[in-house]
């Protein structure tokens, strides 16, 4: 007997994280986070001030993990009040302008110097204002630093801490030792504004690269109108509706809950979950998807999940857990900030000596030495990845493509070769009737409505596709008698008092019916790769062949102008199909595919097998699929592209998710990708580049604190301002 016991599931937590300001700060609280009993992986996102962490469940884990959060130095949050504050624009300026109010009156004799009339303040008076700067609105750098000091570690705040009380020490020091003549106290106080502003500016362009989110969110409605059992109507807040509860929603309305229409006709725009510009036809027994608008009928629906289960908070979940992920290119990031700060202060404790030995005063060498630690902090640095991620993932969103996880986005723009299953991703993965061949001698229309009428209470695909066939060419179709069904075989019955079969050409075999004027059809059609099925009628002498038809899938809509184009990009293509390798051929031909781009009859189970030999010698493979089968071939592929209209194991297997069945959205994921991890390595050069020539510059001392400072401040926004060049991203209509 097995007595092993089944571990819980491990859970997770989102934490908002306050006072974080550089990759530094970043890698402290994942080292904080990752030393706390049970946390299994955490992962810190410094563009959205919040933190993910997985931890086996067990009593008082999230006290834990919040009390960790503060030992290191850094304020817990509800990601909701992070959320929140940051909904105004001008949350946050306050400090600004008062830092800019005292530091203003200091920069003026700065400008005067420039027209050659040298005057300066009273020293009391440049005290007075300088100090609140430096100790009230810079309180929270010598927090941080403080913090940062007794982890071991380094940070921006710790370098804006040291610099500018440098730089007010040294002017409180002129002033008080010596004559006053020259003193530094704008540098410090201007410094402590900029980075201020720097911050808040960082924090407006932040609060843009969450836009997919709030726009996600905001589709949910308040209230929903709800049909209660005693036949009224009651409007409930959304957290009250359960599955089962039937729903009002009138013209205009949103869709408050994934649900099925029980009465009414209308068409709903999908646009903003799935990115399809044009309305889409929903009548009785069809699905219709929370968050969805409403067009100009009146529908009942049934909700069938509400919540956490439905469509639209699981596309939030998936664009939150791809905002809130770290990218493979972010680990060298953190490895470079974990001994930047230290190196820096090493830095600028060389410079202070070097320009003391080189024979300069003291007054000099601690304003070079200043700069040092106020040009090299690494805000951009700690923000150039994540900031492109979350615009790319935001903008693909609002194109219908869901991005699962960052390692797939930055995987993505790597990927030469695609393969495609057929059935329902680059085909309707319907059957459709595209030929009925009337035998010499017979009306075509009459055979096509016996055929139609014996197959109408019938749910198989076939039959359903002859019954449509039927009703798109006008012809009528009755009730048929005595229908049953052969097993194996096909069905007879009675239309019209005549009796008929429809089945297999091996039954017609079976049955001894010769194919007397079809026979070249049959070769033609077989040859096409369809599908045979034969209408057979009972007269007095035996049987009688009647009709043939022939069935197949159709390539879906702009399929072969999305292989095309992904053809012109580059790419190896290949198509995986369970078919005969003659249907697999003729669907190949019709989608633009060559035939050695087809493999075919591969067993379901098989397909994991080819995706991995497609990676041998180094390909990068995506793999693009919907059906429950395609499940581990996705997981096999370097990046799995699920069909949103396909199943949620496939889904669940792929790191992206294409919102509607266009193979068009291939293309724009491959594209979305290359664009995000171009912006993200442009981020990173410019961050990297800014320090390697900013560093020197202040050293040699070419560089003032305040112009330090405000370089320091535009790196941060250029980078951010970079990044959000992403939104304007469209997938490409041709």
């Amino acid at each position: 007997m097995d007595t092993a016991t089944t571990l819980p599931p491990p859970a997770t937590l989102d934490l908002g994280v306050g006072g974080m300001t550089c990759a530094s700060c970043v890698s402290r609280v994942e080292r904080a986070l990752k030393k706390v009993p049970g946390v299994s992986d955490a992962t810190v996102n410094l563009a959205t001030e919040s933190a993910r962490v997985t931890f086996a469940p067990s009593e008082q884990m999230e006290a834990q993990i919040r009390r960790a959060v503060r030992n290191a130095g850094y304020e817990p949050r509800a990601v909701e009040e992070l959320a929140a504050e940051s909904a105004s624009p001008w949350t946050g300026f306050a400090p600004v302008a008062i830092g800019m109010l005292l530091s203003l009156p200091l920069v003026v004799p700065m400008v005067g110097d420039l027209f050659g009339r040298h005057w300066m303040l009273p020293a009391w008076i440049q005290f007075l204002l300088a100090t609140p700067v430096q100790f009230i609105l810079g309180a929270r750098f010598y927090r941080a630093g403080w913090h940062a000091l007794k982890a071991g570690t380094g940070n921006m705040d710790l370098l804006v801490a040291i610099g500018t009380s440098a730089g007010w020490g040294l002017s409180m020091w002129l002033w008080l030792a010596q004559d006053g003549s020259h003193l530094y106290f704008e540098a410090s106080a201007v410094v402590i504004t900029l980075v201020l502003l720097g911050k808040w500016l960082e924090a407006r362009a932040k609060h843009q690269t969450t836009t997919a989110i709030r726009a996600l969110q905001a589709l949910r409605p308040d209230t929903a109108h709800v049909i209660l059992r005693s036949g009224g109507e009651a409007d409930l807040p959304l957290a009250e509706v359960i599955a089962g509860d039937r729903l009002v929603v009138r013209p205009g309305e949103r869709v408050p809950a994934d649900g099925i229409v029980e009465q009414g006709e209308t068409h709903v725009d999908e646009s903003m979950l799935t990115g399809e510009p044009l309305p889409v036809a929903r009548r009785v027994g069809q699905r219709v998807t929370g968050g969805s608008i409403n067009g100009e009928g009146r529908i009942v629906v049934q909700a069938t999940a509400v919540g956490s289960e439905s469509v639209l908070s699981r596309i939030i979940r998936l664009v939150e857990d791809a905002q809130a992920a770290k990218a493979p290119i972010q680990r060298m990031v953190d490895q470079v900030s974990a001994v930047f700060v230290p190196v820096v202060i090493g830095i600028a404790l060389v410079t202070l000596a070097g320009w003391l030995f080189a024979g300069a005063g003291i007054e000099d060498a601690l304003i070079h030495a200043v700069a040092v630690l106020v040009i090299a902090c690494p805000c951009a640095l700690g923000l150039a990845t994540p900031a492109a991620i979350m615009a790319g993932t935001g903008v693909a969103a609002r194109q219908g493509i869901l991005v699962k996880d960052a390692q797939a986005l930055e995987l993505a723009h790597r990927v030469d070769t695609v393969a495609f299953d057929k059935t329902g991703t680059l085909t309707v993965g319907q059957p459709r009737l595209v030929a009925f061949v009337a035998a010499p001698g017979v009306d075509e229309a009459q055979q096509l409505a016996a055929a139609a009428s014996l197959q109408s209470g019938s749910e198989h695909p076939l039959a359903r596709a002859v019954v449509v066939a039927a009703r798109e060419r006008g012809v009528e179709v009755v009730a048929p008698d005595a229908v049953r069904a052969v097993a194996g075989r096909g069905t007879e019955g009675e239309v019209g008092n005549r009796s008929y079969l429809i089945g297999s050409l091996r039954w017609l075999g079976e049955l001894g019916v010769p194919l007397v004027g079809l026979d070249t059809h049959v070769q033609r059609l077989q040859g096409e790769g369809a599908t045979l099925s034969a209408l057979v009628e009972r007269v007095t002498d035996g049987l009688a062949l009647r009709a043939l038809m022939a069935f197949a899938d159709e390539p879906k809509e702009g399929a072969a102008e999305a292989v095309a184009r992904l053809r012109s990009l580059g790419l190896r293509l290949v198509m995986i199909s369970g078919d005969n390798r003659s249907a697999a051929l003729a669907m190949a031909r019709r989608l633009g595919l060559q035939p050695e781009e087809v493999q075919a009859e591969v067993l379901p189970g098989d397909k994991a097998a080819k995706v991995a030999a497609l990676r041998e010698g180094g390909h990068v493979v995506a793999m693009v699929g919907d059906g429950v089968n395609d499940a581990p071939a996705l997981a096999a592929a370097d990046v799995g592209i699920a069909m949103g209209t396909g199943t949620d194991v496939a889904m669940h297997a792929a790191g992206v998710t294409l919102m509607r069945g266009d193979v068009a959205l291939v293309a724009g994921a491959l594209e979305i990708s290359r664009r995000t991890v171009r912006k993200i390595r442009q981020n990173l050069f410019w961050a990297f580049a800014y320090n390697v020539a900013g560093i020197p510059l202040a050293a040699f001392g070419f560089l003032s604190p305040v112009v330090a400072g405000a370089a320091m401040a535009l790196s941060s926004v250029s980078v951010l301002t970079n990044a959000l060049l992403l939104k304007r991203w469209r997938l490409r209509a041709d």
